[in-house]
Formats: C-alpha cells, structure tokens, sequence
C-alpha cells in the first residue's frame, strides 16, 4: 500500500491523519485486510484516579507514531469490597449437585442426561442474591463479615401424575457440615410456596402425538400447504404452539400452527416468517396420549370437528384454497440488492488509544470516571448491576431487567393465544458470543457469563462488552461573536445481546460525565409473523402470504435508588395551565406553574407519564435538603423511543402474570421478601402466578422509607415491510433516563478534559484545550477488523460426574 492510499484510507476511516505521511521503509503496516499482532505494549502502572505518564501511549516506529490500542491493556481497580453478587463458582456448584444428589435429602433425585419424563431432576442452579439489609451493612460499614451465600435449586419432579416445579434453597455455601437444604418460599407471595405446574413436563411425548396428527392429514397439508409432517428428518412443515397454555375449565388446551421448515441446506433461522394458514386445537390434559384429543382444525377461518371431516370439505368444488407459503431470500439475512455508492469503502470506525476505565474480571467490578459499580448475572434475567456509585457515595443499589412481555394479537389462535414471559426462557443462556468489530469495539473489554443448568456449567465467552463511545452530537456548546465553546458527550457503555428464539435483544447501560444513566434496550431478530389471510385488522400484508403480526415488547426494570441514604421519596412535579393574577397585572394572566407532590403511600404508586410530558417524577431525599431548602434527587424520565405499558386490558392469556405491564412506572417500599416482580414459572400457571406483583401494593408509606422505582420500556411494534428479514433497531428502541435533578451543585461535565474553547481574536483564534493529551499518531485500522474465526459461541461442561456410570 503506498503512502497516498494509506492517507486517503484514514481520511475515508475518519481517523486522525496527523504523522500519516510516509517515511522512510514503509512497512505496511495500514494494510486493512492484514491482520498482524500489535507490538509489545509497554507495562503501565494503572491507579485509578491518578494520572499517569501519558507519554508511553504511544510509541515510534519507523519514523511514523503509532498508538499503542486499548486492546493491548487491560487496567485494574481491585474492588472496595467483594463481589457478593457473583454466581455460583464451579466448586461451589459441584459441591452443591454432590449434596442435593445424596439420597439422604430425600428429593428422590436423578441426573439430568440419565432423567425421563417420569423423574425427578434438576434444573437450574444458581446464587440467590444477598437481602439488602445484609448487603448494605456489609457494604457501608467496616464490618468484614460477608453475607452468607445460599442457592437456588430448582427441582423438575416427574415421579407423579401430576408434575410440577418447587424450589430449594440451600446453604451457606461452600457445602459445609453447616449446609442445610430447605423449601424456598419467602420471594414467593401467592400461598408461601414455590409450587406451579408443569404442564410441559411430557413434552416430548406431546410432540411425538402431534407428529401422528400430522401423519393421518399428510395428504391434506400436501394439498393445501405443499409441505408435509410425519416426523421424519424430511418434514418440510412443524408445528409452533401457543404459549402460554390455555385451561379450559380443569382441561389443558394447546393451539398449535403449521409453519414451513427453513431450507436445511442453509443456516438462516428464517421460520417464524413462514406461517402456514392451519390451525390444530388439542387436549393434552393428564400424562396417558390416549388421553389426548383433537379437538378442532381450523383453516381460512372455518373450523372442523375432525380430520376426516377436513378432508372431505377440501374436496368440495366451494371449497377456498389459500396461497402456499414459499421460503426465499426475501427472508435470508444474506446481502442483497444494487450496491450503494462507496458502500466497499471503510466507514468511520471507533480507535481508542488507551482504556479509560479499569475492570475487576475476578469480582465484576468496574470504575469509569466518577463512577463504580459491581455486575452480576442470572439465568432468568442477565445483567444486573449493583451498588452503582457516584463521586464515591451509592445513588443505586440495583438496577436490572426483571421480566419481558412479547404480547401478540391476531385473528388466528395462534396470535391471540401467544404472550410470551421471556424470563421463562431465560435472557442469561442466550447471551451469546458477541461480535467483535460488529456488536462492540474490538477496543472495548469483554467479559464471560457462566451459568449452571441441568446438571452442566455453561460459559458464554465475551458475552458483555465495556467501552466508551463518543455518543455523536456535544454534551454542551454555545457560541457567541466572542468565543464558541463545546464539550464531548463521551458515554460508558455496559452492553449485553441475548437472542431468544426469534428476537434479539440489546441492552445498553449508558454512564455519562453529567451523572445521568440511560437503560436503553434495542431489537432485531425476526419478527413472528401470521398468516395473511383474515388479519387485516392486526397488521399490514407484508409479502404473499404474510401479515405483519401486531404486538407488544415490554421490558420490566427495577431501579432501587439511594438518595443520601436509603430514606428516600417520590416526587411528581406537575406543569399546569394556570390563570393568575399577580401584583403588576391588570386582571389574571393565563401562565404556567408548579404544583409538587409528594407520595405518601404505595396507594398512589402505579403511575403513567403524563400527556404532553407534563411532569417531572423525581426519588429525592428531603432529610438532605441543599442550601437553597431544595431536596436532591435523581429524575426518572423518558429518553429513545415512545414510552409505554401492554394495550390489552385483563389479559386472557396473561392474566394476574402481568400486573406489571398495566402503567410506564411503579413505586412500591423496598423489601428483603420483593426482591423481584415475576419468577420464570409463573408462565406455567399465569392465572395463579407464584409471584403476584398487584400484592406488592398493600398501602404501606413510601414517604421517606426505602423505596423502589420499577419501570417499563418497549414498543407497540406493528410489522411493516422494512421488518423483512430483520427488524432494524433504528425504531426498535426505547430507553429511560436516570439523571441528576438538584442533586449536584452545577453541571458536573465542566470536570472534562474533553471539551474546547475558540476564542475569536482580530488575526486568528486562540485554542483553549484544558490541557488534555491531543493523540499526534495514527492507528493499525486492520485491528478494527478481526478475522471472527475464532467465534465460539458457548462452552459446556458436565459438573456431576460423581452421577456418571463408572464401570
């Protein structure tokens, strides 16, 4: 590559070009399609708040400074305490399965990959978190004492006719003489139990029945939907059930739609957009499939009491035959269409010279500017963080996702019986590898999610990324014929990527120099779409046999800020139309003005945005008020997308399962018993959920008490045409902002470095800089480019060999 293409490359790159000329030897160093290891990074002695040596960033070669890549170094802050909301370590694991295995525990236990439909076995095991009173004098206080660490067993029993889920808990951890195992129950506030159905327990079973349907209409679908199901490895249709299940008085109901099979012979997971128009409605109440009854077939929005009175309609000359669905690249996310102009030329890429953040990979614990805090993670959920600091004092104790609605609707059983709880599914096992270069900066530090499930430790490699972002627009600026003055909006972003099923989810934790936090979350993935026929009046037709299908995301979070403390309150500040007559006028003058409330009780804490955005919602301190008599506090308020809750009233699928979904914002009083608003099982029994959210509110005070924000995020998503393959994360957004309101003294981004003045002078201007280090270097661009082929995805391993067959 000669030097003028390098030049022109980093210009089109948007990197600085500064020393890009050439020099002496040449060594081609800018190659973009060249991967080559980075030279030797010097050792940097990182102290967090303390200002290094800025001169061994960069370094000389041949003639030409280089900057040395963030990737090359990994700073470290040992935390102020342990992490005491880490997962389960493998030791701890193996000792646990090693203890609830014993037959003396009287769980009449089996391995997993040993286990049947007819026994018992465990499922997930996992850390359950510290109660925050315990957590909070082991933080705030001198006290070295860690809070005992106990676990969450969850416990699959099949040996009855009818089999359901229940919970253990066990502890302290490691597995000690002092360990004991007892039922969990005190999260749990339906009965005091952690029992629910599990209506799916046979279903393998379930799923072999449903093939021999599928085999006696063989004929029938091949007519009607030129596809076939039989349950051979040649089927070229397969059968997607509603969820949840329905009940029908004390009968368990299944809906279930033939869908087309993705092309085998290509990898793209293209098969909720091919929905085929029938319908099955089944029976598969009790555990004996002799048991189990066809109830109805329906096509074209006429139902059948039998196959065989299917087959005979069908050949009737009245008869309505809809169109067949047939796969395509219209539904492959492989590259397609006319190339756009310069399209093959490197875009603008993120370079960072030097990491401005320090990571604790052992304990999870992360510094950024005036920030800290400790991640943690769990198989229903994901990330979590806890005790975010700010300028050294906690204003969250926790914030993290706690439940996601997918709520459809539709003409068809299929979509107006399917409203998914993801926690079910769990958001942590499908955190995946994230993609380098793609997904987050190959300059940003990575971190592994492990969980423990079904007797096996997985561990997602470089599942959340860490790195900052110029989040491309100023945090301040103002100009006048004097000066022009602006400062870098440079965020900190915590990011994970879980993909359930169809839909992939992003959720960002955003730090900014201000003191504000942004939750935002983004989808893509596939959209679950119906079939077109008769579902004009819940979404758009979108291709031949299509229908974009209407639903709502709503993704449930939980904010426990500490204002000064954990004496806190809900503020409401609302801006009125108001006629007022003052001193100086002549008669009422139509204003606006302030009218401040506080909350008293959890009575007054199912609250909604107010139209025009005409309120201000604040948790505030008024023990600690400033010196102007103001109380401190941190607004919650709306940030990308439109905020909003489920628009169905009184669910029929969900039922009490989603007591959460009804307003944008919640408040309830902080309590060890309420450390989350849903549990995974409640999708087996959303009638008679094991955690009722509605019961949180029972009228005690929220005014100066420990208090809890919950808070929805989403979208109405109707599909559109654009949703083909992918839905694009343009729109697909929606975030809330947690920010500083009269809690600091002045804008705390004045702090930076990152900002410049132009003064205007009769000759020329002069520069302020505020002495930040101005990179005079340029960077090997093809690091910001990795081969990928090393991707892995997960990683999993048997913890119970003590189970296993030894000879």
């Amino acid at each position: 590559m000669t030097w003028l293409s390098t030049l022109l490359a980093l210009a089109v790159a948007g990197v600085s070009i500064t020393s890009a000329l050439p020099s002496p030897h040449e060594d081609q160093r800018w190659a973009i399609n060249n991967r080559r290891a980075p030279a030797a990074h010097e050792d940097q002695n990182w102290v967090i708040n303390n200002r290094r040596d800025v001169a061994g960033l960069f370094k000389r070669t041949n003639g030409t400074t280089v900057c040395s890549l963030a990737s090359e170094s990994e700073p470290v802050s040992p935390p102020p305490k342990s992490n005491i909301w880490l997962g389960l370590s493998n030791e701890e694991a193996i000792g646990l399965l090693r203890f609830v295995h014993d037959p003396k525990t009287g769980l009449n236990l089996t391995a997993y990959d040993n286990a049947t439909a007819w026994d018992n076995y465990i499922t997930v095991t996992e850390a359950i978190m510290p109660n925050k009173t315990d957590a909070v004098k082991y933080l705030d206080t001198d006290s070295k004492e860690v809070p005992s660490r106990y676990a969450r067993v969850v416990v699959s029993v099949g040996a009855t006719e009818e089999p359901y889920l229940t919970e253990y808990m066990v502890g302290p951890l490691p597995v000690t003489e002092k360990t004991t195992i007892a039922p969990f129950t005190y999260t749990y506030n339906r009965d005091g139990t952690s029992k629910t159905p599990n209506y799916l327990k046979d279903s393998s079973a379930i799923s072999k029945w449903r093939q021999s349907l599928g085999a006696k209409m063989q004929d029938i679908t091949l007519d009607l939907l030129g596809t076939v199901l039989n349950g051979s490895t040649t089927d070229t249709s397969a059968l997607q059930s509603i969820d949840p299940l329905q009940k029908e008085g004390d009968r368990i109901i299944q809906w279930v739609q033939f869908r087309g099979v993705a092309d085998k012979k290509k990898h793209y997971s293209t098969s909720t957009l091919l929905p085929q128009g029938l319908y099955l409605k089944l029976d598969i109440t009790g555990r004996v499939a002799a048991d189990w009854k066809l109830k109805a077939i329906l096509y074209n929005n006429i139902m059948y009491k039998s196959i065989e009175e299917f087959r005979e309609a069908t050949k009737k000359p009245e008869f309505v035959r809809l169109a067949k669905t047939v796969e395509g690249d219209w539904a492959r996310t492989v590259k397609q269409g006319a190339a756009l102009p310069l399209d093959e030329l490197p875009p603008p890429l993120s370079v960072q010279a030097h990491k401005r953040w320090t990571v604790d990979k052992k304990d999870k614990y992360v510094t950024w500017m005036d920030f800290s805090f400790y991640i943690a993670f769990n198989r229903d959920v994901g990330i979590t963080l806890y005790d975010v600091k700010y300028k050294g004092e906690r204003i969250i104790y926790e914030i993290g996702l706690q439940e996601a609605i997918a709520h459809y609707a539709g003409n068809d059983p299929k979509q107006s019986g399917t409203a998914f709880l993801d926690g079910y599914y769990g958001f942590g096992p499908n955190y995946w590898e994230l993609v380098k270069g793609y997904d987050c900066p190959t300059s940003a530090s990575f971190l592994d999610t492990v969980l423990h499930q079904n007797g096996k430790t997985t561990t997602n490699k470089d599942s959340i990324c860490l790195f900052e972002q110029d989040m491309g627009y100023p945090i301040s600026r103002h100009t006048t014929s004097a000066y022009a003055g602006v400062t870098k909006n440079i965020g900190f972003i915590v990011r994970g990527i879980s993909t359930i099923g169809n839909y992939d989810y992003l959720f960002d934790y955003v730090f900014y120099i201000d003191g504000s936090i942004e939750v935002k979350v983004r989808a893509s993935g596939y959209i679950q779409s119906a079939f077109y026929a008769n579902n004009e009046d819940y979404g758009y037709q979108i291709h031949d046999h299509l229908s974009g299908s209407m639903h709502d995301h709503v993704l449930t979070f939980k904010a426990d800020i500490d204002i000064h403390g954990t004496a806190n309150s809900f503020e409401e500040t609302k801006i009125v139309s108001k006629a007022i007559e003052y001193a100086w006028s002549n008669g009422p003058v139509n204003t606006m003005a302030l009218e401040r409330h506080i909350l008293e009780t959890e009575d007054e804490g199912k609250i909604n945005y107010a139209p025009n955005g005409a309120s201000i919602f604040t948790v505030v301190n008024t023990d600690t008020p400033n010196k102007y008599g103001v109380p401190p506090g941190y607004r919650i308020m709306p940030g990308s997308g439109t905020p909003i809750h489920v628009a169905v009233v009184d669910s029929y699928t969900l039922k009490e399962s989603a007591d959460f979904g009804t307003h944008h914002m919640y408040v309830t009083k902080q309590k060890d018993t309420e450390p989350r608003l849903a549990a995974a099982s409640n999708n087996m029994n959303p009638g008679e959920p094991v955690v009722k959210f509605g019961k949180f509110f029972d009228g005690e005070s929220i005014k100066q008490e420990d208090i809890v924000v919950w808070f929805n995020l989403g979208m109405h998503h109707v599909p559109h045409s654009g949703d083909l393959p992918n839905t694009v994360m343009t729109t697909a957004q929606s975030s809330v902002m947690i920010t500083p309101h009269n809690y600091l003294a002045m804008d705390a981004s004045r702090q930076t470095f990152q900002q410049v003045e132009v003064i205007i002078g009769d000759k020329e201007a002069k520069v302020e800089n505020f002495g930040k280090v101005i990179p005079d270097c340029s960077a090997p661009l093809g690091r910001e480019y990795p081969a990928l082929t090393d991707y892995t995805g997960a990683s999993t391993i048997n913890k119970m060999p003590f189970l296993e067959y030894a000879g």
